[in-house]
C-alpha cells in the first residue's frame, strides 16, 4: 500500500492561505493612498491574489490532510506566497523601468522578503526609484514570514487549526517546537502576540528617537518599516545605506532587538507566565547569549586594532572605542541570527575579519526564533554527539546517552539533526560550485570565497554576502539561472530543507 499526496486537498488548503494572505496587501494600499503612489498596483494585485486563492480553495469542499499532505501544504504555501508577493513588483516595476519589473527579479525579491533573507535583486533602493507603498510591501513581506505564514494562518483560520499541529511542525521541523497551550491555535496566537508586542515596542522607541532629534531621519514611516524587518530578522531597509543611514544612538537600539529576535519565543511565554527561571535554565539560551557576547567582543577588538579601513561607510574604528564596540556588536547581532542589516561595508574589511564573519553566519539563531541558519541547539547536540562517539570508541562497553539540560536527548532527534546538518552542508557546497561556474559562464565571475558566501547567504536566509554581493551590493547582475537557484535555496533554507525535499521522494510503501 502506498500513500501519495492528496493534491486537491493540498491545493484547497493552499488556496485558503493565499486568499487570506492577500488581505495583507491592504497595508501598502493604505500607504499608496496616503502618498498617492501605486494605488492601481495594489488594488490590482489584491484582486489577482484573491481570485487565485479562491479558485484553489474551491478544488475541495472538505479537505483532509495526512502527514505528506501537510508537508505539501507548507512547501506550496511558501512558494505561492512568494509568487503572489511578486505581483506588485512586476506591475509597478514594468511601468517605471525598475529591475523588479522582470518576473525573475520580482520573484527573487519576494522570496527574499517572505523567507526573511534580505538579499535584493535591485541595485537602487530609493524613493525616487520605488514608491513608498512598494517599499513598505517589501518590509511587510518579511514581517509576515518572520514568525511563519503557517503559524499566522493557524492562529486566525479555524479550518487550518484542525491540522494545526501537523502544519506547524512541518513549517518548523527542527527541535524546539513547543505546544504552550492545550490548543495549537492558542499557541500560534500566543507566539504572534509576543512577536507583535516586540515589533510595536521597537517602532515606538525608534519613532521617539526621531521626535527627540536623536535620530533625525527616523520618521514614522522609517520606524514602522524597520520594525517590520528587525523582529523577523529580515534585513530589508527602504534606505540605501541600511542602518548606516541612522545615528549611532539608533544603531545601538537595533542591537538588543536583533538579539531578542534570535531567542526562542516560547521562552518569553514562560517569562510572561511568571516562570523566568525556564529562560535562564535553558542551555540553548545561555549558549546563544554567550556566543553573541563573545563574538561581538572578538570582532570589536579586531576592529579597534585595525580590521576595518580608515574610510568608507561606518567610519573609523581603529582606536575609536565606541565605534569599534558598536560595529562589533551590530554586525554579530545582525549576521549570527541572519538579520542582514549593516552599519558598515564589511565586504571591504580585511580578509581575516571577513572569514570570521562567515564563521559567525554558520551558527544561526535559536530554535523557535525568527533567526535562520543551522541553529544553536543543533550545534550543541552535534558537538555533544561527537564527544559521545569519541568517548564510547575509547570505552566500548559504556552506554552514554546525550543529555541536554539534564534530560536525555532521543536518538531519533539526534539522527534528524545529523541528517539535516549533512544535507545543509551538502546543498550549500554544491550550490557554491554551481554559482561560481554559472557566473563565470556569463562573464560576471565571482571568486570562490564570494560564491561560498553567496550560497551561505541564501540557504541560511542571511542576505548579504561578500564582494559585489556585500551589504551595500545587489544580486541584480547575476544570471537568471543563478537567481533561480538562489530562490530555491531561500525557499528550502527557510523550511529547513526536509519538508521540500520530502516531496521529491518517491511514494513510501508502508506495508
Amino acid at each position: 500500500m502506498t500513500r501519495t499526496v492528496d493534491w486537491r486537498s493540498t491545493l484547497s488548503y493552499t488556496g485558503s492561505i493565499v486568499k487570506f494572505l492577500s488581505a495583507s496587501m491592504s497595508v501598502p494600499l493604505v500607504v499608496a493612498l496616503i502618498y498617492g503612489e501605486d494605488i492601481v498596483t495594489f488594488a490590482a494585485s489584491m484582486t489577482i491574489a484573491v481570485a487565485i486563492g479562491a479558485s484553489l480553495e474551491r478544488l475541495d469542499d472538505e479537505p483532509d490532510l495526512g502527514p505528506r499532505d501537510a508537508l505539501a501544504v507548507v512547501s506550496l504555501a511558501w512558494l505561492m506566497a512568494a509568487v503572489i508577493g511578486a505581483i506588485p513588483y512586476v506591475i509597478a516595476g514594468y511601468g517605471n523601468g525598475s529591475a523588479l519589473g522582470h518576473p525573475i527579479n520580482a520573484l527573487f525579491e519576494s522570496m527574499s522578503g517572505f523567507t526573511t533573507t534580505g538579499a535584493t535583486a535591485t541595485a537602487e533602493i530609493s524613493f525616487e526609484q520605488h514608491s513608498h507603498a512598494i517599499l513598505m510591501w517589501r518590509q511587510l513581506t518579511q514581517w509576515l514570514g518572520g514568525m511563519g505564514i503557517i503559524v499566522l494562518m493557524v492562529a486566525i483560520l479555524p479550518q487550518l487549526a484542525v491540522n494545526g499541529a501537523q502544519l506547524m511542525k512541518s513549517e518548523a521541523p527542527g527541535p524546539g517546537l513547543q505546544k504552550l497551550t492545550p490548543r495549537i491555535a492558542e499557541t500560534a496566537r500566543a507566539l504572534w502576540l509576543i512577536y507583535l508586542a516586540f515589533t510595536v515596542a521597537l517602532i515606538a522607541i525608534l519613532f521617539a528617537l526621531g521626535l527627540t532629534g536623536l535620530a533625525p531621519n527616523m520618521n514614522l514611516y522609517n520606524a514602522i518599516a524597520h520594525g517590520f524587518s528587525t523582529l523577523p530578522t529580515g534585513g530589508f531597509s527602504p534606505e540605501a545605506e541600511s542602518i548606516a543611514a541612522f545615528s549611532p544612538v539608533a544603531q545601538w537600539v537595533f542591537v538588543p532587538f536583533m538579539i531578542i529576535a534570535g531567542v526562542n519565543f516560547a521562552l518569553f511565554w514562560f517569562v510572561l507566565r511568571d516562570d523566568p527561571k525556564r529562560m535562564f535554565d535553558n542551555t540553548e539560551f545561555r549558549t546563544y547569549l554567550g556566543l553573541v557576547t563573545g563574538f561581538a567582543a572578538i570582532l570589536a577588538i579586531g576592529l579597534f586594532y585595525g580590521g576595518a579601513p580608515a574610510t568608507g561607510i561606518g567610519g573609523i574604528t581603529e582606536g575609536v572605542t565606541e565605534n569599534a564596540l558598536r560595529q562589533g556588536a551590530f554586525q554579530v547581532a545582525s549576521l549570527m541570527n541572519s538579520t542582514g542589516y549593516a552599519t558598515a561595508d564589511f565586504a571591504q574589511w580585511d580578509i581575516q575579519t571577513q572569514f570570521f564573519l562567515l564563521f559567525v553566519m554558520f551558527i544561526g539563531g535559536s530554535a523557535g526564533s525568527t533567526g535562520g541558519g543551522i541553529k544553536v541547539i543543533r550545534w550543541i547536540i552535534v558537538l555533544k554527539t561527537l564527544r559521545r562517539e569519541l568517548y564510547t570508541t575509547a570505552n566500548p562497553s559504556v552506554v552514554r546517552p546525550v543529555r541536554l539540560g539534564g534530560e536525555v536527548v532521543d536518538e531519533d532527534v539526534i539522527r534528524g539533526i545529523l541528517i539535516f546538518t549533512l544535507l545543509y552542508f551538502l546543498i550549500f557546497a554544491l550550490a557554491a560550485v554551481f554559482i561560481e561556474l554559472d557566473t563565470s559562464r556569463v562573464g560576471e565571475p565571482l571568486t570562490g570565497t564570494e560564491a561560498f558566501a553567496a550560497s551561505l547567504a541564501t540557504i541560511g536566509n542571511i542576505g548579504p554576502g561578500l564582494g559585489p554581493l556585500g551589504p551595500f551590493g545587489s544580486y541584480e547582475f547575476l544570471p537568471n539561472t543563478t537567481k533561480l537557484l538562489m530562490i530555491g535555496l531561500m525557499w528550502i533554507g527557510r523550511l529547513e530543507i526536509v519538508p521540500v525535499l520530502a516531496l521529491f521522494i518517491a511514494s513510501v510503501d508502508d506495508r
